[in-house]
């Protein structure tokens, strides 16, 4: 009788025990000498020019919550760089990246979800989420698994 391989449940973030791989989660990161207190800070400056908008830069990295330096950048949508679009999902990467790379806890925690499906499990962004019909095109997810796979890779070729 041949064996049936069952695809593993998916693994559902933006709240609950698989928040630490959401951009809101506490983790601090350090960019370019600038202490971010979560990767939504990071990101939601990174939409900006510093030199050009260095106030509004400023304001999101004193921000007190995720959220906050959300609200900054959306409050602040006409001076975001022209560019944005083309290059948002090279700077999440990046960024996802620091996170991984500077807390052994997230390491430790992506590895452990093996090779599940991961899904940002935002009822409203259809482009970093699945969003509000669950067909989005879940973005942070497919970032989250390709470092996962590529540690994998290096853990395999390390041990052999």
């Amino acid at each position: 009788m041949p064996s049936v391989i069952v695809p593993e449940q998916p693994i559902l973030f933006y709240e609950g025990p698989h928040y630490y791989l959401s951009n809101f989660s506490s983790f601090a990161i350090m960019q370019r000498r600038t202490l971010w207190m979560t990767v939504e800070h990071a990101y939601q400056a990174s939409k900006f020019f510093p030199g050009h908008h260095a106030s509004v830069v400023g304001e999101i990295e004193r921000a007190m919550s995720a959220h906050d330096a959300k609200q900054i950048a959306k409050v602040n949508k006409e001076f975001v760089r022209p560019d944005w679009q083309e290059v948002k999902l090279e700077v999440m990467e990046k960024l996802l990246r620091l996170k991984f790379a500077q807390h052994s806890y997230i390491r430790r925690k992506l590895l452990e979800t093996g090779t599940a499906p991961l899904i940002e499990d935002s009822p409203k962004d259809a482009f970093w989420g699945r969003g509000p019909d669950g067909k989005g095109q879940n973005q942070l997810g497919k970032l989250w698994m390709k470092i996962r796979e590529e540690e994998q890779v290096k853990l395999q070729q390390a041990n052999g």
